[in-house]
């Protein structure tokens, strides 16, 4: 997990990436805001590109002027991007599309707003060499991220944007394989088997879900903007430097609330004491010794998280469900 150092080039990070994010995010999306006020088209700015930028100034490489066709960073890295932000909702009363910065459906005046929070990062794997590049080629995965970190308070001023690092042949990370295996051997081949003519949909990979944090992501940037949809103002609260090696850097903490039950239980009967102890609530150390004597809600609450240590006791989910891509775009006619 160390990053090859003849390939860091990129100096002057931080101002680099304070600038990147100016010029190419915040700015353009408050003319896009203003605009689509009078036009009533999205606001939404497409992250992709601007996120390969992103991921170069935070790696310090340079990428391989490629585009979609060959290594997004020089050192052989693939950078994916998603946003959550200006995702278009949607009106509970009458299902017409609202604005993220709408307060009220224009068509039937409702303010009773479905706001949704779902993007997420996707892998097209349509043959073994595809799938062998990915989990085997790759040197590692990029995953930025633009979201709201108050999205359930209803906070659509402030923006954060992340980068994760996967290591696909890292045994941290060999999850990630596991995943994008289980996908293209159960779900890709076994839809082609079913229908040879329909093209399945490609890998969904959800920030925040339980296939996010059983792959051990790597925290890498984190920055927070405040008054991003009139005067942004850019605080960095974490970044890791390109030459600093990966492998002793937590990977993120997974939230008990994503566990089921039969998961509890399962870290509760393989984990160590010590390695509980290390993610327990202060509060709840003295139960340590007696843990069979609670619940599994009991266990629940005594967990403050789940490292990487605890998840290596859990399976992965079923992922055997086969599901297909969306149907080709249709012009609305009136």
């Amino acid at each position: 997990m160390q990053p090859n150092k003849k390939f860091i080039t990129i100096v002057d990070n931080i101002n680099q990436i304070n600038q990147l994010l100016g010029e190419m995010v915040l700015q353009p999306r408050i003319s896009a805001i203003k605009w689509s006020a009078i036009t009533k088209q999205t606001p939404n700015i497409k992250i992709g590109y601007p996120g390969q930028h992103l991921a170069s100034l935070i790696a310090g490489m340079e990428g391989e002027r490629t585009g979609a066709r060959g290594n997004d960073l020089i050192d052989g890295s693939e950078v994916k991007s998603c946003s959550r932000i200006d995702q278009l909702d949607i009106c509970k009363k009458c299902d017409s599309p609202v604005a993220r910065l709408e307060n009220k459906c224009s068509n039937c005046g409702s303010d009773e707003i479905e706001r949704k929070n779902d993007s997420k990062w996707l892998f097209s794997i349509r043959n073994e060499e595809e799938l062998n590049t990915l989990i085997h080629g790759v040197k590692r995965v990029l995953l930025v991220l633009g979201d709201y970190p108050n999205f359930d308070d209803g906070d659509f001023s402030t923006l954060r944007f992340q980068v994760f690092e996967i290591w696909p042949e890292n045994k941290r990370n060999a999850r990630f394989g596991e995943i994008m295996i289980n996908y293209y051997y159960k779900i890709y081949l076994g839809h082609k088997n079913k229908n040879l003519a329909k093209t399945p949909a490609p890998k969904n990979f959800w920030p925040y879900q339980y296939q996010f944090y059983i792959c051990n992501p790597i925290p890498t940037f984190t920055c927070i903007v405040q008054n991003a949809n009139s005067s942004p103002k850019i605080k960095i609260l974490h970044y890791i430097k390109p030459d600093e090696d990966r492998s002793g850097i937590q990977s993120v903490v997974m939230p008990v609330e994503i566990l089921k039950d039969p998961e509890i239980a399962l870290i509760f009967k393989k984990a160590k004491p010590w390695e509980i102890k290390k993610m327990m609530k202060p509060a709840f150390y003295k139960n340590l010794t007696k843990l069979s004597k609670f619940s599994i809600a009991e266990k629940r609450e005594f967990l403050g998280g789940v490292d990487e240590t605890l998840r290596s006791y859990l399976p992965l989910r079923d992922t055997d469900k086969i599901s297909t891509a969306k149907s080709k775009y249709a012009r609305r006619t009136h």
